[in-house]
Formats: structure tokens, sequence, C-alpha cells
């Protein structure tokens, strides 16, 4: 990461995500309710779904344990946050994104938990003291028990749930917050929960995960509105999975499936809710080079997960949403899985550079969030793919930030002026 010489405004938000059922341990919702139920079934697949990757011998005795499926204590974030938010100082970030789990909040239907409520407006002081604004979300994948037997979002009457507890949210934590996110990738959420079948409550159905699509809309857009009725100070966006997708020829087949993939991924779900956004909340992981019909990537560089590593492609997909919205955009999420740390300060690099190139042709950015502060518990791949800047030891639950890291931390001190 040897070039420094980028420029972002000094009121640029540096800093790192993750979400709660991932990193804080002890949760009970409908993830850890399914974790319990399919731990040993994913442990037995294991082979046969994670088997072809290079890293296969090295992660194969996790791999196939049934505990990797089990998040438990997680990376006990829940106890450890004031520890983990001064390693955010200690990288020079001034921003993390988190959601609160909804579970804790609201355990049982109608009844508000005033321990956990403590403990998040406790976590809110901590972050202010530091100088550390909060990004939250509000609903990262994990719902109540209660909620998911209810139907979950694929019911519409089940939205005015959601909207109680968003209220809640805000009368709660209104004045420590400015940035909003509602909902977080709701087509990865919809698509591997009720199509590919990968996910709680693991249906194949189309239908449904359009209904949850459509449903998941239209809860962003009242949430919003709620928000908004509240303050205009409060900033509101969804946290949308955008890709850079694009034809590998000029074959007519592959121009119009190229099209009609980056449609499905790109716009559909953001052209249905981007009014009720102040700003666009962005994860970029993927990018998708099409021939014919079929995704066929270079496939030079992978991550552990086996994913096609494409950095620089970001500053296409920064590009084009800005000059379709004309909204300012904010980063999210953007990481890789990398035990070994061999390509993540190459990705950091190319992120910066293309998120420069994109300044430079003049993409209004508020701020750069990378996946993951920790490592954490990856859904239903378990505790094996490490996203984190830092290292968690599963054992005792030390922290160890990364090399990459440190390097990132002194690229953002420099930047900051710090």
């Amino acid at each position: 990461m040897a070039k420094t010489d980028y420029r972002f405004s000094k009121k640029f938000l540096w800093g790192a995500a993750v979400s709660a059922h991932q990193v804080e341990g002890g949760n009970i919702n409908q993830w850890s309710q399914w974790e319990q139920e399919h731990a040993k079934t994913l442990a037995a697949q294991a082979p046969y779904v994670f088997g072809e990757l290079e890293n296969w011998d090295e992660i194969a005795g996790t791999a196939k344990n049934s505990s990797n499926y089990i998040s438990g204590k997680a990376a006990d974030h829940y106890r450890r946050y004031e520890e983990d938010f001064d390693i955010v100082r200690s990288l020079h970030m001034n921003a993390f994104r988190f959601n609160i789990e909804w579970s804790r909040l609201e355990p049982e239907q109608g009844v508000w938990n005033t321990e956990a409520i403590a403990h998040y407006r406790k976590y809110f002081e901590a972050l202010e003291a530091r100088r550390i604004t909060p990004v939250v979300t509000l609903f990262h994948f994990t719902l109540p028990t209660w909620f998911a037997e209810l139907g979950g979002f694929e019911k519409r009457r089940n939205i005015k749930h959601y909207l109680q507890f968003v209220e809640k949210v805000i009368d709660e934590y209104g004045r420590y917050i400015k940035y909003v996110i509602t909902i977080n990738e709701p087509e990865v959420y919809a698509s591997q929960s009720y199509h590919e079948g990968n996910w709680p409550p693991q249906l194949h159905s189309k239908t449904r995960m359009l209904r949850v699509v459509h449903n998941l809309i239209a809860a962003h857009n009242k949430a919003a509105k709620l928000i908004h009725a509240r303050g205009r100070r409060y900033k509101v966006s969804m946290a949308y999975n955008l890709s850079h997708t694009y034809p590998g020829d000029d074959a007519r087949l592959t121009v119009w499936s190229a099209g009609m993939i980056n449609y499905g991924a790109n716009v559909y779900i953001l052209r249905r809710t981007v009014r009720s956004n102040d700003f666009i909340g962005l994860n970029y992981y993927f990018t998708n080079r099409i021939y014919g019909y079929r995704t066929h990537n270079p496939d030079e560089r992978l991550s552990d997960l086996g994913w096609d590593m494409q950095p620089s492609h970001l500053a296409d997909v920064l590009e084009d949403t800005y000059d379709r919205y004309k909204k300012p955009i904010m980063i999210t999420e953007n990481g890789l899985a990398d035990e070994r740390d061999q390509y993540r300060s190459w990705w950091i690099a190319q992120t910066l550079q293309a998120m420069q190139t994109a300044q430079n042709n003049g993409v209004d950015l508020l701020g750069y969030m990378h996946w993951s502060l920790l490592d954490n518990f990856e859904w239903d791949k378990g505790f094996w793919p490490k996203f984190g800047l830092v290292e968690v030891d599963r054992k005792t639950m030390q922290r160890t930030p990364r090399k990459s890291a440190i390097l990132l931390g002194r690229v953002i001190k420099k930047l900051r002026g710090v």
C-alpha cells in the first residue's frame, strides 16, 4: 500500500463494519435457532460445498466440525465492545457501522428488554466518547423468533412490527444517530433465504422470494418516512449489494444477458427505493463478466471463499450509480476473506485508488466502511472465512490487528491529518 497521495475531505468517514449476530455472541433469534437444528448437516455437506477451494486442506478440520456452525460467543463483541472501539481509534478511524439486534430489544412481541436498551445506550456513549460516528443498521438478516414465526417479511402485514422497532430505536437513541441503514442487502437475504434455500427458512420459491423483496422495499420506504418525520437531521439509506456486471464480448446474447443481470442485481430495488434515500449505501464485493448467459470471471486472484477479486472495478460501480441517481454514496461494506492476509493490503490499495478515480470523475463520496473490523461468524459458512482487519483468537478472544489493518490505519492517519 505504497501510494498515499489520495485526496479526501476532512469530513470523510473512515471506518469498519460489523453485524450483531456475527460478532456479539449470545444472540437468540431465528438464526441461532436454525444453527442448532442444522449444524451437523452443514458440517457433513462441507466437503461437497467447499472441497474444491484451493485452501480446503487448511480449512477442512474446521469446516467439517459441527461446532463451526454455532455462533455461540461469536467474537464476544457484546462484552468487549469498548476494547474493539479502542482498536477502531488506534486505526485512526472516525466511524463504525453496526446493527442493533432487534431480538435483544424485543425478545417477545411487544415486550421491550430494558437491560438490552441500556446496553446499546452505553454502546452509543462509548462511541461518542471516542468521537466515532455511528452508522446504524436496523435489519441485518436476523429476526426475533416471534417475528419469524409470524411469517417474517413474507407477510406484508408484518411490516408494522418492524416499523415499531424502528420507532423504538429512534426514540431511545435518536440523539446519537445521524446515518441510518434500514435494511442490509435485501436481495441477498431474499435470494438466500427464499430461493437458494441456504439460509433460514430454507425455501425454494421464486414467488416467495419476490414477495419478500417487495415487502422489504415497502418496509424501507415506510421506515424512511417514519425516520424523516422525526427530523431532517437523519440521513437514511439501504445498504445495496451492487456488482460490476459487464459483457465479455459483443455477441447479442451476451450483451442482452449482461443488461438483464445488471438490471436485476443493481437497478430493480434501488430504483424503487432511492427517492426515500438521502444517500446510497453501497456494498461492493463482486464483478460479473458475462459470456452468453453465464458469468466467466478471469479468476486471477481468488479470496479464501473462491470469489474472483476485482477491487478496481469499484470505480465503475460508483460512477454508474452516481450518474444514474445523483445522490451521495457511502461505501458501507467492502472487503475479502483472507486468513493469511496475503491480498488485503492490495485489495485496500486498489479500492482507495478506485474511490479516488470516482471522486475525480465527480462522484460525491461520504465514507468507506471496511468489512469487517473483526473475524466473525460468516452465516452458513461459520467461522473459517476470515474477513477481519483484526484477527480474533477463537479460544482466548484476543484481538490482534493484521498487518493490512496497521497499514490502512497509517493511510487514514495521513489522509485525516491526525
